[in-house]
């Protein structure tokens, strides 16, 4: 199996700069954003993600975490893991402008179950999606609304990001 790198470091740092820009001018500001991420690598992202929103409109960005485990269609199929924490800011996010952040978009379940997740836990006024690699292959009608690099693979190809909180090192590779 061989693997090539599509996104380093400062890739993945200019790429959630441009979301963050993306996601206040599509909010109009900073007012009301929620960020929420995707466990796993969708937390650690949203963690930095709230910062550089925060320096860039000079205000705190609520950060939470939302776990989807029993949310998903696919527990049958897949060994039982267990749940994460779902923590979600002071403040909640009825009325909000949440923002879902994950790793990597593929078929959009998982999306799917965060929006039935979100459900259970209140009601935003919006719910936006930010992914650092789209790769395409949908299996549902989900579009993210912020994306950092779009990177067509083949379905039997594995993207795998590792960010530096969680694997020592920050890229996207893809393997064949």
């Amino acid at each position: 199996m061989s693997a090539r790198t599509v996104l380093q470091e400062a890739d993945i740092a200019r790429a959630l700069t441009r979301i963050a820009h993306e996601i206040l001018e599509s909010n109009r500001g900073a007012e009301g954003i929620v960020l929420l991420g995707i466990p796993t690598r969708g937390v650690t992202l949203a963690d930095r993600l709230g910062p550089v929103i925060s320096g860039i409109a000079d205000t705190e960005i609520p950060v939470g975490s939302l776990d989807i485990t029993l949310f998903r269609d696919d527990l049958s199929k897949h060994p039982t893991r267990s749940p994460k924490r779902t923590e979600i800011p002071d403040g909640g996010i009825d009325g909000k402008t949440v923002v879902l952040v994950d790793d990597v978009l593929f078929s959009g379940r998982s999306i799917r179950a965060a929006l039935d997740a979100i459900q259970s836990i209140g009601r935003p006024a919006v719910v936006r999606l930010a992914i650092l690699v789209d790769r395409g292959h949908r299996e549902l009608p989900i579009r993210p609304d912020f994306v950092g690099k779009n990177i067509p693979s083949a379905s039997s190809e594995r993207v795998n990001v590792r960010l530096k909180e969680l694997d020592g090192v920050d890229e996207v590779t893809i393997e064949s």
